[in-house]
C-alpha cells in the first residue's frame, strides 16, 4: 500500500501545479446568460430561469436544467445588483481547462466561490475526480472535493441538509505520462 502513495504522489503534485496555474478568473466581468423562460419575482429579489439555461462571464460558462438569481435588493446605474446564483440539473461549469459537473451549484458571487453539490466529477487534463461536493475557488483557482453529498433535495439553499456521502469517499483516476 505504501508503493501506491509513492507512486500517486507525482501525479498529486502535477495536478496541484495545474490548479496554481490557473489564471485568475474575472468576477467582475459582466455575466451573459440565457434560457428558455424567465420568470422575474420582484418582491422577493430574484429571477428564475429555466430549460437550457446558460451563463458565460470572462472565460466560464456555467449550465443548467434551471437558476434561480438572487438581487441584493439595490439597484445601481438602473442595474439590479446580483448575488448568487443557485442551479440544479446536469449542472456544468467549464473553464479553460476544467470541466465540473454536479446535479447542484451554487455561485456566490461575493465570495467569488462555486459550490457544486451531488455526483461531482472534476475532469482537467487525464485528470478525473469524483466525490460527493466540490468548493472552487475562483480567485485562487483552487478545487477542494469531499466526500459530502446533498441529501433531501433541495437545489436552493432552503431547507437542504448536507450530508456523508453512502461511500463518504473521493475516487479517481490521475493520467500518468509516458515514460520510456
Amino acid at each position: 500500500m505504501h508503493k501506491l502513495f509513492a507512486a500517486a504522489a507525482p501525479a498529486l503534485l502535477v495536478l496541484a501545479v495545474s490548479a496554481a496555474a490557473q489564471v485568475k478568473h474575472n468576477s467582475r466581468a459582466p455575466i451573459d446568460f440565457g434560457a428558455d423562460v424567465i420568470e422575474l419575482q420582484d418582491k422577493q429579489n430574484r429571477a428564475v430561469l429555466s430549460g437550457n439555461v446558460s451563463l458565460r462571464q470572462a472565460e466560464m460558462t456555467l449550465t443548467a436544467a434551471r437558476m434561480t438569481v438572487f438581487y441584493t435588493g439595490q439597484v445601481l446605474g438602473g442595474k439590479p445588483q446580483v448575488s448568487r446564483f443557485d442551479a440544479s440539473g446536469g449542472v456544468v461549469v467549464k473553464r479553460p481547462d476544467q470541466t465540473a459537473r454536479s446535479n447542484y451549484a451554487i455561485y456566490d458571487l461575493n465570495r467569488r466561490v462555486i459550490t457544486m453539490l451531488g455526483n461531482v466529477t472534476l475532469t482537467q487534463g487525464g485528470n478525473t475526480v469524483n466525490g460527493g461536493r466540490l468548493t472552487l475557488n475562483l480567485d485562487t483557482g483552487r478545487a477542494v472535493i469531499d466526500g459530502s453529498s446533498v441529501a433531501g433535495g433541495a437545489s436552493s439553499g432552503n431547507g437542504g441538509t448536507v450530508s456523508r456521502a453512502p461511500s463518504g469517499r473521493v475516487t479517481g483516476t490521475f493520467s500518468v505520462p509516458d515514460r520510456n
